[in-house]
């Protein structure tokens, strides 16, 4: 991998990662047009960059790592498990539904579930969450069953656990805020096993577009969500489920041509 296409890279990890628009997704496309073949030197390079998406979340959110808030990621850990034990045992067949033809599918029927979602959602509800803390058990564990469909590529771990979050009573702020955090532990545990298969593959690596590519994700990262959280107090998710439907048909379209 060279510096450019590690720039590339870094950018869309950085920039899709916490949007409900796949990040594995817009990877599988971008590491398909580049000519970027899967190697174990591609997915180590992988690990790197999602490692800095990880960091910037902590960053903005490094008031939530206290004992003070242990009930909020025991909530958070509870919402972990569906897709940690689930993933973990059909990791295998997820693999096999890696192609561009499955993301563009789920980016569709995804971008179809946003805008049905908001066509139906009350924003004066009263009863609706407005402050991650004070998310339920119940709220959690919808959340964590509703992040299950983000291990079919091109649905978007973001976005499937901010629906989840909207259907369970949260705002929508509230439920980014969540799936952000959720993040953090989703993502440790996804990079760190890969981390375990692939470490020996960095003994040969060239380290610059490395170095270059996590620096490129974690600021890309870190600005994505302060942007995407000032966009959600004036907007709704209509925009990325009208996008998730054109990228998916787009692609359906270049497949065929």
């Amino acid at each position: 991998m060279d510096y450019f296409q590690a720039i590339i890279i870094g950018i869309i990890e950085g920039f899709t990662e916490f949007l409900p628009i796949s990040s594995t997704g817009h990877m599988i496309v971008a590491e398909h047009y580049l000519g970027i073949a899967q190697s174990d030197l591609t997915k180590a390079y992988d690990v790197i960059i999602q490692f800095a998406a990880i960091l910037a979340v902590i960053l903005i959110y490094r008031d939530k790592l206290s004992l003070r808030k242990i009930v909020l990621w025991e909530k958070l850990l509870l919402a972990f498990l569906p897709i940690g034990v689930i993933g973990f045992l059909l990791r295998h067949q997820i693999k096999a539904l890696f192609s561009v033809e499955v993301v563009a599918w789920m980016f569709i029927i995804g971008g179809v579930v946003f805008l049905i979602v908001e066509y139906f959602y009350d924003e004066e509800a009263k009863e609706r969450v407005s402050d991650v803390e004070k998310v339920t058990w119940m709220q959690a564990t919808a959340i964590g069953f509703a992040q299950v469909f983000a291990l079919i590529p091109g649905t978007s771990r973001a976005g499937a656990t901010i629906i989840g979050g909207l259907l369970a009573g949260l705002d929508r702020k509230t439920s980014a805020e969540f799936s952000f955090l959720l993040a953090i532990p989703v993502m440790a545990a996804v990079s760190g096993y890969d981390l375990l298969k692939h470490y020996h593959d960095f003994a040969g690596a060239q380290w610059g577009p490395y170095v270059v590519g996590f620096i490129v994700a974690f600021v890309v990262a870190w600005l994505t969500i302060k942007l995407f959280l000032a966009f959600l107090s004036r907007f709704t998710f209509v925009p990325f489920g009208i996008y998730r439907i054109l990228f998916g048909a787009f692609l359906l379209w270049s497949m065929g041509s």
